[in-house]
């Protein structure tokens, strides 16, 4: 299932935390961890005229992808190193089409406030925009990681961009024998001071219902030997999906994301964006296939 993974690296200590959970990953599935390092152009080489800044960005990212590949050789991983210029963003959502990346891995600095929805951050662009599934990990629960993932939550509502992600969740539940939650939450405050809020909660409970048992269909046809089927009230989707994790011990969450962008994105924000700033497990996001 894993067999190419990718790992950019700034040389952070954020990017050095999760590099170990990276190699974990690629350990126990036998993948190529593809180490890149994009060294980011701060004005246009028209503009500064200084090729010699430009060459030592390129060096110190040759350092970064060095002590990356250093540390995954200690554990005999086979590495591929790179070092690129350009936007980082995009220079490694091409990287990881060009090289049929399986999945990138990436920290998430869990940001908070006004800046975090203004300025987003190259994670979270990635996170947008990438037809590859990210796997968003906080280097601040590095501690709590574990590998092989042992509880998968796949949150649905039915939609084929929630079963592309249970999909996935599938395969990586069977990949390492884990036990695969299957949860969809009512949101309640949809309803608001809505007379009607019994009769359409009695709709939203039978979506819910629905959307969990074909999304324990689709594992079942996959082979995940062990599904839990959940259906919760909550306040909102992403509160009802933080409960459960901490509930249940989960170990990841796989979810789907339709990759929004414009200003919404800034603004409003996801159930996928606020998992990934702030779930205390790493958050998988699968994109819904383009369609031609």
């Amino acid at each position: 299932m894993l067999d190419r993974i990718l790992f950019p690296t700034d040389g952070s200590a954020g990017a050095t935390a999760v590099l170990e959970h990276a190699i974990e990953i690629a350990d126990l599935h036998g993948a190529v961890l593809h180490l890149l390092h994009v060294a980011p152009h701060r004005v246009s080489e028209e503009e500064s005229g200084d090729e010699t800044e430009r060459e030592t960005r390129l060096t110190e990212g040759e350092r970064f992808v060095a002590d990356a590949e250093s540390r995954a050789e200690e554990s005999a991983i086979e590495t591929v190193a790179e070092v690129l210029s350009g936007e980082p963003y995009e220079a490694i959502i091409d990287y990881a089409t060009s090289n049929e990346i399986d999945i990138i891995v990436m920290p998430t600095h869990g940001r908070s406030g006004l800046r975090r929805l203004l300025l987003g951050s190259t994670t979270e662009r990635v996170v947008r925009r990438s037809e590859v599934p990210v796997l968003t990990v906080r280097p601040d629960e590095q501690e709590s990681l574990r590998y092989p993932y042992g509880q998968v939550l796949t949150p649905t509502d039915g939609s084929s961009c929630a079963n592309e992600a249970v999909r996935f969740g599938c395969e990586l539940a069977t990949s390492t024998r884990a036990t695969l939650h299957v949860l969809s939450v009512v949101n309640l405050a949809v309803f608001g001071a809505d007379i009607r809020g019994p009769m359409l909660i009695d709709q939203l409970e039978e979506q819910a219902e629905s959307a969990v048992s074909e999304a324990s269909g689709i594992a079942t046809d996959v082979g995940v030997e062990e599904i839990t089927e959940t259906t919760v009230h909550d306040i909102s989707v992403f509160t009802g999906i933080q409960s459960y994790i901490e509930d249940n011990d989960i170990d990841v969450v796989v979810l789907g994301t339709h990759g929004h962008t414009g200003l919404d994105r800034y603004m409003l924000g996801s159930v996928a964006e606020k998992l990934i700033r702030s779930s205390p497990v790493p958050v998988l996001t699968v994109r819904e296939p383009t369609e031609e």
